[in-house]
């Protein structure tokens, strides 16, 4: 049963588009809190590299998820749909408004819908499973999938080696059995949603992105990947930014050359995390510049209910 008098204001859109200022605004005129549904920033070790927000602005309003975890912990975002539902039966009782703010569109969709619905499959997992499955084997796929999932691996085909990759990576990605997804049981959330999402024109995003990289460059960047690199094998760091410094620092690539793929990569990326927000025809979007209107937005979803 919805409570009509509850709303979790999402702010998505692709890395660098200027998410944080805008829920920092928000939120300020609001007098709520902000969630961060960013999963690189979960991690108190990717300060640099995860483009945390600076001590200035976590000082400026309350965010919740960021830093919280070490780059050992095991986390997924089946764990992240919990804590955060959990968290948001508080923060309502405080305020009739909380700002979800973040790039990582399954996390947020976690948030929203529950997770019994399929969700996409994750690149860089895939192509990590699938390059086991020629090194190794469908054997070790099978047998770990096993452990994960005995009711799939009693009901699919075990010479498919393509449903094995598939309800392993399901596992894996969300920390569920592949089997529960089956189930399509739908999550009704006690609260309003209302989903924005910002883009601006694709030359300025790709400027504002290289102009990050160059930033945490100055900042250390280099440094914090070397303090990490004996941890490079930990799912945390297989992501833009490290990976890219971890094989120069492994001396497959020069320094100059692992800045630019940080680059390239991160904007591969964005565009990703565009196309996944365009898929969900909820979501409204703006320029983070057109803020009058997203409050004009957000103040007539609210009057809606009213």
């Amino acid at each position: 049963m919805t409570n009509n008098n509850k709303y979790l204001i999402v702010i998505a859109g692709p890395t660098a588009v200027g998410k944080t200022n805008t829920a920092i605004k928000l939120a300020k005129l609001l007098s709520c809190e902000i969630i961060s549904a960013d999963s690189r920033q979960f991690y108190k070790e990717l300060e640099i590299g995860a483009a945390q927000p600076t001590l200035e602005k976590l000082n400026q309003v309350k965010h919740h998820f960021i830093g919280f975890k070490t780059i050992t912990e095991y986390y997924n975002v089946s764990c992240f749909e919990q804590d955060v539902i959990t968290l948001l039966s508080k923060l309502f009782k405080k305020n009739n408004i909380v700002i979800m703010c973040g790039g990582s569109g399954l996390y947020i969709d976690a948030v929203c819908n529950g997770i019994d619905d399929m969700p996409d499959f994750d690149t860089e997992l895939r192509n990590k499973l699938m390059s086991r499955l020629e090194t190794e084997g469908v054997e070790s796929l099978r047998i770990e999938l096993k452990k994960l999932d005995v009711v799939t691996y009693n009901k699919i085909d075990l010479r498919n080696k393509n449903r094995i990759v598939r309800a392993l990576e399901m596992c894996l990605l969300t920390g569920k059995p592949y089997s529960q997804f089956l189930l399509k049981t739908p999550k009704q959330r006690p609260f309003n949603i209302i989903k924005i999402a910002l883009n601006i024109d694709r030359n300025e995003l790709h400027n504002k992105i290289n102009e990050r990289v160059e930033l945490m460059f100055e900042a250390g960047l280099e440094n914090e990947a070397k303090s990490l690199y004996q941890y490079k094998n930990l799912n945390a760091l297989k992501t833009v930014g490290y990976k890219e410094l971890f094989d120069y620092l492994d001396n497959k690539i020069e320094l100059k050359q692992a800045k630019e793929l940080i680059k390239r990569n991160t904007r591969r990326y964005a565009r990703k995390q565009i196309s996944w927000f365009n898929r969900n025809n909820e979501y409204k979007w703006f320029e983070p510049n057109d803020f009058n209107k997203i409050l004009q937005f957000v103040n007539s979803k609210i009057n809606e209910k009213q």
